[in-house]
């Protein structure tokens, strides 16, 4: 994982392991009190339960930290849409638990992902980058079940659309929560938001019906 490349005296992996999972716990709680620039290190070794000494045995920077905390919230994500896809079983029904499960995470875990996008404008160009990425292959795990599940013929581009249409939507709960939690239960906004995907699909499904009757072929 990218997150071995951060540079740590300790050479015992599963110590650090253990420690580091410390730190992206006490770091996610005082960044959902503080941001990431008004914490310290000092703070972030206090709440992960270790003095400021042993913090930079396992990291250099506070912007490790931040990377680790990122790290780990796309990882929990990945976890959460994988055991949530079968591919062996493809069918519409698949692709909505999918989307279900992917906007329950996003409701487990808005502070996180609040956090995320809030900070990673902090990030060096490089670190950026691997984060985004990472955001890249969570849109391409909804882009394979999308095209898996839909029996019909979407264009490339279609299909990247709603893949991050989904991903955008399941982010958009905990972004407006302030309005959205107000209007709808957390079941009511799934719902909805399904069935708009599905609406969608259904439409573009009987254009290209339409199309072939015609003689004519859907453009991709």
């Amino acid at each position: 994982m990218r997150q071995n490349k951060i540079l740590s005296s300790v050479k015992d992996e599963n110590l650090v392991e253990k420690r580091r999972n410390q730190m992206i716990k006490g770091a996610i709680t005082l960044f959902k009190e503080k941001g990431f620039h008004r914490t310290t290190t000092r703070e972030i070794a206090k709440e992960s339960g270790f003095s400021i000494g042993t913090l930079y045995e396992y990291i250099r920077t506070k912007e490790d930290v931040l990377f680790l905390v990122c790290d780990a919230i796309y990882q929990q994500v990945r976890e959460r849409l994988e055991a949530a896809i079968d591919l062996k079983k493809p069918s519409v029904d698949n692709l909505e638990n999918v989307i279900r499960s992917y906007f329950e995470l996003m409701d487990d875990m808005q502070e996180e992902v609040i956090i995320l996008y809030q900070e990673v404008k902090s990030m060096k160009k490089e670190t950026r980058e691997y984060v985004l990425q990472k955001e890249r292959d969570m849109v391409g795990m909804l882009e394979e079940v999308i095209v898996s599940c839909v029996p019909a013929d979407l264009a490339k581009q279609d299909v990247k659309l709603l893949a991050n249409n989904i991903f955008v939507q399941g982010q958009m709960w905990g972004f407006r929560r302030w309005m959205l939690q107000k209007q709808f239960t957390l079941d009511e906004y799934i719902k909805r938001q399904t069935h708009y995907f599905m609406q969608a699909l259904a439409i573009h499904k009987n254009t290209n019906d339409r199309r072939i009757d015609d003689g004519t072929s859907a453009t991709v």
